[in-house]
């Protein structure tokens, strides 16, 4: 399990040390189309590399013509919205109070394609390599203090962010 973690840090940043080179390519074929759709003489600065990228504009379909445009070749968790609904796991804290559990079960039905589990003696990472593995794209954590909820942990697999919410003066129906 480390080695495939290890595995996808390392192509995270290999991806996002690609990103400015896909940027400039994407910005030079974006030039060169607006050119040609136009009518007007191709710019000096991409004139040199005008036969590849005339064979890429060419070659590009729905999928790879926006590659390179800012946040679309890194930040790909919004490319299946629309398609793919996200599913969320809800974990309370270790030894819930049956007003968490309400909490817990009222949030639910606001969140859609959501689970609750019963958290145990699981830890934190164990926890969240399970939520990985079965294909969870975000894990919620409720907390509560002297038997009301009063945080909430919000983690979007598989790389972040994570946010904390505090709740106050949480009442249930």
């Amino acid at each position: 399990m480390e080695r495939r973690n290890a595995r996808l840090r390392r192509e995270y940043i290999f991806r996002k040390s690609l990103q400015p080179k896909y940027r400039a390519e994407y910005k030079a074929k974006k030039k060169l189309q607006d050119s040609l759709d136009a009518g007007e003489k191709v710019p000096i600065t991409i004139q040199d590399k005008f036969d590849r990228l005339s064979k890429s504009v060419a070659a590009d379909d729905v999928h790879t013509k926006d590659v390179g445009k800012k946040g679309k070749f890194l930040d790909d968790e919004y490319a299946m919205a629309g398609v793919k609904d996200p599913r969320i796991l809800m974990v309370t804290s270790r030894s819930p109070t049956d007003k968490l559990l309400r909490f817990v079960k009222e949030m639910k039905v606001c969140f859609p394609n959501a689970t609750r589990i019963n958290r145990g003696n699981i830890d934190t990472k164990q926890l969240v390599s399970t939520a990985r593995n079965t294909g969870f794209s975000d894990i919620i954590v409720f907390h509560e203090h002297g038997g009301t909820p009063d945080g909430m942990i919000v983690c979007h697999l598989p790389y972040g962010p994570t946010a904390y919410f505090s709740l106050k003066d949480v009442i249930a129906r």
